[in-house]
């Protein structure tokens, strides 16, 4: 049984992070991204960041309107982006290129593992780790690909392997910030254990992911500076 000042707090976190990715969603039809992949990546992060989530969109990942784009090119002028930009920025962008694939691959996890009624040797926390660890691999490898197929003009094979190689650290250093935070859920701060039908369950994934996004920033950064991963924004 969770207190009725939680179950309200939750509620008005989540609203907060739909409302967040709804006012991303609406700006960036007009404001195209310099990858594609950025589209998707940047409402996704707001649903566990919240309105965060929408201050790093406007702050760092926010582009000039097509219109402003088309009158810049006929007066000759050109918009440039990263130059000067700290190397900070450029992790975090990354972070939330991995984070976006593991939150989407935890979200249609949680909700198999809940409406199946699926367990793994007979634990239905194993069974979400693993589902989770799965969808967020699979997810997480095709935004990557998504993202330097393009970008280094790589065949469908190659793309496949350089995704491998570039996200497959980063998305598992997300989820293990994400599994710790979830055993805690299950076996420390709940009893019974929180089900995906509650919104309270939804607020601490969203937390959970916040951990996540911590624990794979310095991953994304020794890749950054290794030259194993490209910057996303």
């Amino acid at each position: 049984m969770t207190s009725d000042w939680l179950f309200w707090l939750s509620v008005a976190s989540l609203i907060a992070a739909v409302v967040s990715a709804g006012i991303i969603i609406a700006d960036l039809r007009n404001r195209p991204q310099d990858m594609t992949v950025m589209y998707p990546v940047w409402p996704i992060t707001a649903l566990y960041f919240g309105p965060f989530g929408l201050l790093a969109y406007w702050r760092m990942g926010r582009k000039p309107r097509r219109d402003e784009r088309a009158q810049d090119a006929q007066q000759g002028h050109h918009h440039h982006h990263g130059g000067d930009r700290p190397f900070w920025v450029a992790v975090f962008g990354s972070s939330t290129h991995c984070g976006a694939g593991c939150t989407l691959g935890d979200i249609i996890a949680e909700f198999i593992v809940f409406f199946g009624g699926l367990a793994a040797a007979g634990s239905v926390f194993g069974a979400e780790l693993i589902l989770d660890y799965a969808f967020a691999f699979i997810l997480g490898i095709i935004f990557q690909y998504a993202s330097i197929v393009p970008m280094r003009g790589l065949r469908p094979v190659e793309g496949v392997i350089a995704a491998i190689k570039a996200d497959a650290l980063s998305l598992t250093s997300f989820e293990i910030g994400l599994f710790g935070w979830m055993a805690l859920m299950r076996f420390v701060f709940f009893h019974p254990a929180l089900e995906p039908d509650s919104p309270v369950f939804w607020f601490m994934m969203q937390i959970g992911m916040i951990i996540g996004f911590a624990t794979t920033y310095p991953m994304n950064w020794f890749l950054l500076k290794a030259g194993i991963k490209d910057e996303c924004m």
